[in-house]
């Protein structure tokens, strides 16, 4: 097979070596997902150096490949989970349930008491009725309140789905003590794929005073949640994590002084992200009112999801040797009018390409095989393999 060539590259050292010598080799069946699992093994410890004043809770929804799982336990990360499955999942991978929170705010009865069961003492809650939830069916665990924060600088914001008034903060967390849950702290999310160093400021600036106002009523918070938001690295430079942890750093101490809460952070992206290449294979080549399409065998449906409003860019490289490019709108398999991919941002790829050949979208670890369909058009869902050395 031909060595890919970088036609619109990504900054230097965004895929490892590994990762590009796996996609030049690959000559399975496609769309596939390869992932490196060395490369999380390396990130987790970049941002653990970056953060030496935060425990990190990794993100399983970003991606919960088993391998990654188990190598992050051997690490001595701990776990951000959304569901049983998630929690189950790491449990298998080896991790405590001391190391695993639940965090999503919106949970069945019966999920609860199943991460209960499962050993599960560390929630988060933005209403009065999932406190109560809580109460009955985790007796005595601790939580976080979430708080709704700007998320202005995401490229994926939240929007007001999750996180109540920071005004409302202190009564659910007084309510949450009355009802035998133990209050641990204030939780909040900036957005994913966060540009702005200092975007944690207001959701800390807002939270300390939560603090304050609960230490005077003689209830102490011991932590402070920060959630994710760490940004990875596609198409465009992103600030280096030493200007993200210098201005949290800087933001808890102005707000907290002396009486700063133990710190989490919950990476997804950041973490996995450029642990993953998708092989993917060009389906068709037209020519639209002008426009150059090209259509992949993998589309929104198929496991990018994000490219939605087109908020992810990611890298996308051709491997045919041909120096001639020229802009292109991709789209994906599918019979739906929605499944395109990039339509304003054009990427340049080889003026020679024809079907059958392949492009490698590099930077997709995260957030691609979780969101793939189970069987829209009958599409399968997007296959997942490792690395030879991890494979091995």
């Amino acid at each position: 097979m031909t060595p890919a060539i970088a036609l619109a590259p990504a900054p230097a050292g965004y895929t490892s070596s590994s990762l590009r010598r796996a996609a030049e080799r690959y000559s399975g069946d496609t769309p596939v997902l390869i992932l490196d699992v060395d490369t999380v093994r390396a990130r987790y410890q970049a941002i653990y150096a970056a953060f030496p004043f935060a425990r990190l809770y990794y993100a399983v929804k970003a991606n919960p490949e088993a391998s990654i799982l188990r190598a992050l336990t051997e690490l001595g990360a701990s776990f951000d989970c959304a569901s049983p499955a998630e929690i189950q999942g790491c449990l298998d991978a080896g991790a405590h349930p001391s190391t695993i929170s639940y965090t999503t705010t919106i949970k069945r009865s019966r999920d609860i008491a199943s991460a209960y069961a499962m050993g599960v003492r560390l929630y988060a809650a933005d209403t009065a009725a999932e406190i109560d939830k809580l109460a009955e069916h985790a007796p005595g665990s601790s939580l976080w309140v979430r708080i709704a924060v700007d998320n202005a600088g995401a490229a994926t914001p939240f929007g007001q789905k999750f996180g109540c008034e920071p005004n409302r903060a202190t009564a659910l967390l007084r309510r949450a003590q009355l009802r035998g849950l133990t209050p641990y702290g204030i939780s909040c999310h900036v957005g994913s794929q966060q540009s702005d160093p200092s975007a944690w400021d207001r959701a800390i600036s807002r939270a300390a005073g939560i603090y304050r106002d609960l230490a005077a009523e003689g209830i102490e918070l011991a932590t402070i949640n920060l959630g994710g938001g760490l940004p990875a690295t596609y198409t465009g430079p992103v600030p280096p994590l030493s200007h993200y942890a210098a201005e949290i750093d800087d933001s808890l101490h102005r707000h907290f002084g002396n009486h700063r809460p133990a710190v989490i952070l919950e990476p997804g992206r950041a973490m996995v992200a450029s642990a993953g290449v998708i092989v993917t294979e060009v389906v068709q080549v037209s020519h639209r009112f002008g426009r150059r399409w090209i259509y992949l065998d993998i589309g929104r449906y198929g496991g990018l999801a994000e490219t939605e409003g087109e908020a992810i860019i990611y890298p996308l490289l051709a491997q045919r040797e041909d120096l001639s490019v020229g802009p292109a709108i991709v789209a994906g398999p599918t019979a739906d009018g929605d499944d395109v991919l990039y339509q304003r941002h054009q990427p340049e790829l080889p003026l020679s390409l024809v079907a059958g050949d392949r492009i490698v979208i590099h930077v997709t670890g995260a957030y691609t095989a979780t969101y793939a369909a189970i069987a829209f058009n009958g599409i399968a869902p997007l296959r997942v393999t490792l690395t030879d050395t991890e494979a091995a």
